[in-house]
């Protein structure tokens, strides 16, 4: 059974739920941890489930489970970190379990980060273009407001994926943001692209001066996590890698 375990009571009613489970460039984790610095949020609790690779997050000299939520109620915002991968059968039940606790706790609206595979064109650079897609069309001009690119035509996987047609099916505000990144590599620009949209759609002023170094020791320690697991867990291999949850346009 997976559930979803407080640490505490907290009133998340109206709150913005913030998601980003590890898939390509590890732009969700990274973003995510680095929030949680910046904004001082206090973990209130986790996800447990028997189905879950057999290995604990050690921090500061504290065992943790490695999918934590996180508080900030200075800013209202409730955070997801998770530090592996989702194993593709395990998408459907962590997303039922996720978005009954969202829908519980009366939260008001929910972004998920991701990455989106592309090739960048000639003369581009290195400028991340971050992609949006929206659970309610009256959401567009607000993506738009904050430099989101949006898709028109595409398919799309994994928990953002199913959460975000949950939210539509309840006219709950969701959007999905995801940054163009290059498959195979992993840059802390990404994440730094993902925080100053963030930025602006949650009002918020997060400096990413000190994203660098930060997001590389998440990477690191996310490969370490990976790679312990696929030690010891074969079927985990068809869930992480390179090509891990996506969209394309």
């Amino acid at each position: 059974m997976m559930e979803i375990k407080l640490l505490k009571k907290v009133d998340l009613e109206g709150s913005t739920f913030v998601e980003g489970f590890p898939g390509i460039g590890l732009v969700g984790p990274m973003s995510i941890s680095y929030m949680i610095d910046k904004l001082e949020m206090e973990c209130i609790g986790y996800i447990q489930s028997a189905s879950f690779p057999p290995l604990i997050s050690i921090h500061k000299g504290e065992p943790m489970y490695p999918i934590r939520l996180y508080y900030s109620k200075q800013n209202d915002i409730v955070t997801m970190f998770a530090e592996f991968a989702i194993p593709l059968d395990l998408v459907s039940e962590i997303v039922e379990t996720v978005y009954a606790f969202v829908r519980k706790s009366k939260v008001a609206r929910i972004y998920s980060l991701g990455g989106l595979p592309i090739t960048p064109l000639p003369g581009q650079g290195k400028a991340s273009v971050i992609y949006g897609v929206a659970s309610k069309k009256a959401l567009a001009s607000e993506m738009q407001k904050a430099g989101l690119k949006p898709i028109v035509e595409g398919v799309s996987t994994g928990v953002s994926a199913m959460l975000l047609v949950k939210s539509k099916e309840d006219d709950l505000d969701n959007i999905n943001m995801m940054v163009g990144v290059q498959p195979g590599i992993v840059d802390p620009r990404y994440a730094e692209a993902a925080v100053q949209c963030l930025n602006k759609l949650l009002k918020l002023n997060i400096d990413i001066s000190e994203l660098d170094k930060e997001a590389i020791e998440v990477e690191a320690k996310i490969r370490e996590i990976i790679d312990k697991h696929k030690e010891s867990h074969e079927t985990y291999k068809n869930a992480v890698g390179d090509s891990g949850p996506s969209m394309y346009a």
